[in-house]
């Protein structure tokens, strides 16, 4: 890239990006009436509509005021998708690459925490009570040392995530599948076990890349007692919620 289409680049405006963009996609429409709005949003997310009004972008207000390379990145992504239109791999890099960055995780981690709703049940179920399990897991796999997050039951029961630890909010909450009668005591023990392993070992960002599962997590999960057949149990269960 030569440095006069640099220095244009640099000076552009949000809308004159995304109106460039849109000429590139599509050389022979005649670009809309862009309007770029940045909101309030609780995440990331961005999204970009089309109709006889023009092209209406709304932008997480986290990236208010990025460099204009992302927000020209975050312009194929929206408009590709809009399009439905394969992206360039480069400008989906360039964007993750930019979110990784620790001050952006960390800004973003704070917007989840004050904007974010986190819906917590509550540890106890109608047959099982997550308190006392997180202890005995504590006491058997982290030395009684993991301080106690949230912990509770998701509204509905989702077979297809089981549990998740949310860093924002520091809870772990396990999937509503799990707290009935039929479902063994080890299938539950081993999800909040999974869920732990989460707090304990974060997620490392390596440049555009997010390792959930890292050696180590990996490692630690084996020290699990009856691993395979709590696997095989969460397996069952799940293939008989989809019947």
């Amino acid at each position: 890239m030569d440095v006069s289409l640099q220095s244009a680049i640099f000076f552009e405006t949000p809308e004159e990006i995304f109106t460039r963009v849109f000429s590139e996609l599509r050389p022979r429409t005649r670009p809309p009436q862009v309007q770029v709005q940045f909101c309030k949003f609780a995440n990331a997310n961005s999204f970009a509509s089309l109709d006889a009004k023009g092209l209406r972008v709304r932008i997480t207000d986290v990236l208010e005021g990025a460099p204009s390379q992302i927000l020209e990145a975050l312009a194929h992504i929206l408009l590709c998708k809009l399009f439905r239109r394969p992206n360039p791999r480069m400008h989906s890099e360039r964007y993750r690459r930019f979110l990784n960055r620790k001050e952006m995780r960390r800004s973003l981690q704070l917007v989840k925490q004050a904007r974010g709703r986190k819906f917590v049940s509550g540890p106890k179920g109608l047959h099982y009570d997550l308190e006392p399990i997180f202890e005995e897991l504590n006491f058997a796999h982290f030395h009684g040392l993991m301080a106690r997050p949230l912990l509770g039951w998701s509204r509905t029961p989702s077979k297809v995530m089981l549990g998740h630890y949310d860093p924002s909010h520091n809870a772990i909450i396990l999937s509503r599948l799990l707290d009935r009668l039929n479902t063994p005591r080890l299938a539950v023990e081993y999800v909040l076990f999974h869920e732990m392993l989460h707090l304990r070992f974060p997620v490392e960002h390596r440049g555009a890349r997010r390792c959930v599962h890292t050696k180590e997590f990996k490692e630690a999960e084996k020290a699990f007692p009856r691993l395979k057949e709590a696997k095989e149990i969460l397996k069952e269960l799940c293939s008989d919620a989809r019947r």
